[in-house]
């Protein structure tokens, strides 16, 4: 439960502003944050009494790395990080639900269905980490939260690579007594198998309320551990030879995670479905929350801390399922997508606004300021992880009036008109998607394994598939990317036009995740599996977890790519389609960051804007024209011949994409409000801009030029989906539909 915050804490890291104190302990204190566009956050800080220990330090650096290759499908989605700051900090997504040992307090223990489910999910967590050569060493209940998309796991603060002894000593047990293992225990080597010891003793606990060694002093669970044998009393009777196996005090007994994951569950359904009518009103309670909290600081000196009132939200009678999830101020579906608008009324200490009604037809209003008393509301809105800031800036994909978002380690198909999700297929990390604006395809991951059991690969190739836009799933592989002698085990999908992929690819061994040298850029023919063309790229440092592309286009026989170099700045590349050859290359004054956008171009130009807006001849890369000094644009889009972009200051504007001469000016003076890093849409009646600082997405009337409409709104991208008459927003963790007329 949030709790207020003391006098001497400070206002925030970085960009995030602390709202309220989720706990501390020995170590450091954990905070309850937001970003400036909204989003809600948990910021992990060290104790600055302790961060001048290098041990610490290096230990706490570790930790952010282990969450990174966890990602967020199986934890808390790594947001930033600062471990070499005054004050070290990570801020993390703020992950909606329990801890599991909160979870059965509260509920009672977990049948055998939501075990079974609970534990073949935190077998994939484990198994991503442990094919990364990471252990975690510190599995317990309280360090797994149970959320309605599965458990998600937590703090990483002693996991470790494989192997590396620097920060334990020989003969120290390091982690939590009742759930570590016999090797653990006298200070051994921390292999796998010591994760999959500590996750039977995780489910034993789910499934009866106590762990397999009971309770006591640390000396007497550890004595239990290293020679004591499990109880395993009221577990279910089908689980017991399952679970015994997992706790045998030889690590070469027990099984990997894939196979104990297929032992227990065929993954079938979602995870809410196997979960209890307690528990599910466990996670409303949660997203609820958030929703209730106004910041507070208590008066120095400090007394005890009251805690901030919330809602608290029973089961209802009668409630569905996902009415369990919705039940309170909050529901799970949308707290994570709460807009800037309503974290402007928290920042100013009022309470939250309840559930809106159904969704109101827009109607012009008589004026802008009366329209500010009455913002509307989207059409949908879902808690459904959005396009990551890492991913290829295309996403989502628009393909015949069907968009198909990219997550970390997910693609669905969404209906634009309901949000409903219409299928989920997995992927195995970011830019391994693209399409050729009709078709999808993905860079399917296959390993392959000598001993299947182990979970670890022998190797791993990579082939190129067309995916299924009817069921998700990857078709037949077209052309294979890996070979002994090429490498590209990590290889990024930059475009696909007609029967051609082209790709960024490494040509060396990858190890955990990141990316090495050397590269190339490469075609690959879709019919033939031949490439074409292969051409090197620059040195890339091996410590670097950057990829080389931030945006790639294919326009007529160029391939249009802005590629950011060692240094970290950003090149316009142009390259002959044909030969891969270098036709072009510019130096762009702008930040990776600023450059992650989508590329507009037609048959002529390349059009830019973060900074002022030009257009770059195709042909030769030199400047076809340019806007007035002083004046700074955000990135533009393409309309019937007008490139249309957001000037700071003033608003959207329009330009003639042939001679740069001005065409159109929003009018009103509503338009300074408009965040020059977001992308217009554009659509036959409006166009549409956000303002991140007012929470709003802003519809402007193009005849009259003024703002006629504004909807609350919150996210990193908007897309139109013209067949629908949709517009989508998204974000890391949400998606909302707006009417685009």
């Amino acid at each position: 439960m949030p709790l207020p915050l003391t006098h001497d804490d400070p206002t925030g890291f970085g960009p995030y502003r602390l709202l309220a104190r989720l706990g501390s302990g020995g170590m450091g204190t954990v905070y309850l944050a937001r970003s400036a566009g909204g989003r809600t956050l948990a910021i992990k800080t060290m104790h600055s009494r302790i961060a001048t220990d290098t041990a610490f330090r290096t230990r706490f650096r570790l930790e952010s790395d282990a969450a990174r290759v966890i990602g967020g499908r199986y934890g808390a989605q790594v947001v930033d990080a600062d471990p070499l700051a005054e004050t070290p900090w990570l801020a993390t997504e703020y992950v909606l639900g329990p801890p599991l040992d909160e979870a059965v307090e509260a509920a009672g223990p977990l049948p055998e269905r939501s075990v079974r489910a609970l534990g073949a999910a935190l077998c994939g967590a484990l198994g991503q980490l442990h094919r990364s050569d990471v252990v975690h060493r510190d599995l317990k209940p309280s360090n797994i939260m149970v959320t309605a998309h599965g458990p998600k796991v937590i703090d990483f603060g002693i996991a470790r690579a494989l192997g590396d002894d620097r920060l334990t000593h020989t003969g120290a047990a390091v982690g939590t007594p009742a759930f570590m293992s016999p090797e653990q225990a006298t200070g051994q080597e921390h292999t796998p198998a010591g994760d999959v010891f500590a996750l039977a003793g995780v489910l034993v606990f789910a499934a009866t309320g106590r762990g397999p060694f009971g309770n006591g002093q640390p000396a007497d669970l550890l004595y239990r551990v290293r020679y004591g044998e499990p109880d395993l009393t009221g577990t279910p009777e089908a689980l017991v030879p399952i679970l015994a196996r997992c706790l045998s005090k030889d690590p070469a007994e027990r099984p990997a995670t894939a196979e104990l994951a297929a032992q227990l569950h065929d993954g079938g359904g979602e995870f809410a479905d196997h979960l209890p009518d307690a528990v599910l009103a466990l996670i409303g309670a949660r997203a609820s929350e958030v929703w209730q909290v106004v910041p507070q600081r208590l008066p120095a000196p400090a007394d005890v801390p009251a805690t901030v009132p919330s809602a608290d939200v029973p089961a209802a009678r009668g409630l569905t399922r996902r009415g369990l999830l919705m039940a309170g101020a909050g529901s799970v579906l949308g707290v994570a997508g709460a807009g800037a608008g309503v974290w402007a009324w928290l920042g100013r200490g009022e309470s939250a606004p309840g559930p809106t009604g159904p969704y109101e037809k827009p109607t012009p209003g008589p004026s802008v300021s009366a329209l500010k008393k009455k913002r509307l509301d989207s059409v949908w809105q879902i808690q459904n992880g959005g396009t990551y800031d890492e991913e290829s800036p295309d996403a989502p994909f628009v393909l015949g009036g069907v968009p198909v978002v990219v997550g970390n380690t997910q693609i669905y198909r969404m209906d634009p008109a309901s949000g409903a999700v219409e299928w989920t297929a997995d992927i195995d990390g970011t830019w391994q998607i693209a399409s050729d604006g009709e078709r999808l395809y993905q860079n399917v991951r296959v390993a392959h394994y000598d001993d299947p059991d182990s979970g670890i690969p022998r190797d791993v190739d990579r082939f190129l598939a067309r995916v299924d836009l009817a069921t998700g799933k990857a078709g037949k592989h077209l052309a294979e990317i890996t070979d002994a002698n090429f490498g590209g085990i990590d290889s990024q999908l930059l475009a696909v036009a007609g029967d051609t992929a082209y790709l960024a690819i490494s040509q060396g061994k990858v190890k955990m995740y990141q990316r090495q040298i050397p590269w190339a850029v490469t075609a690959v023919d879709l019919t033939s599996a031949r490439r074409p063309w292969t051409e090197q790229l620059p040195f890339r440092s091996a410590k670097s977890d950057q990829w080389h592309f931030l945006a790639a286009k294919v326009v007529g026989d160029r391939l249009l790519l802005l590629q950011e170099m060692n240094d970290g700045k950003v090149r316009i590349v142009a390259r002959d389609t044909r030969t891969g050859k270098v036709v072009w290359d510019k130096p762009w004054d702008v930040g990776p960051t600023a450059a992650h956008h989508p590329l507009t171009a037609d048959g002529k130009h390349l059009y830019l804007g973060a900074g002022r807006l030009r257009a770059l001849r195709l042909s030769d890369g030199s400047q076809a024209w340019e806007s007035a000094p002083g004046k700074s644009y955000g990135p533009p889009a393409l309309k019937d011949g007008v490139i249309y972009a957001v000037q700071k200051g003033l608003g959207l504007v329009g330009t003639d994409a042939a001679g740069g001469m001005p065409r159109w000016t929003e009018k009103g003076g509503d338009g300074a409000q408009a965040s020059p890093t977001s992308r217009p849409v554009i659509g036959t009646r409006y166009a549409y801009t956000y303002s991140k600082s007012e929470g709003v997405l802003r519809a402007i009337d193009l005849a009259s030029r003024t703002t006629v409409h504004l909807y609350k709104a919150n996210g990193d991208r908007f897309t139109a989906v013209e067949q629908s008459k949709m517009i989508m927003a998204s974000g890391e963790h949400f998606l909302a539909g707006f009417p685009l007329q």
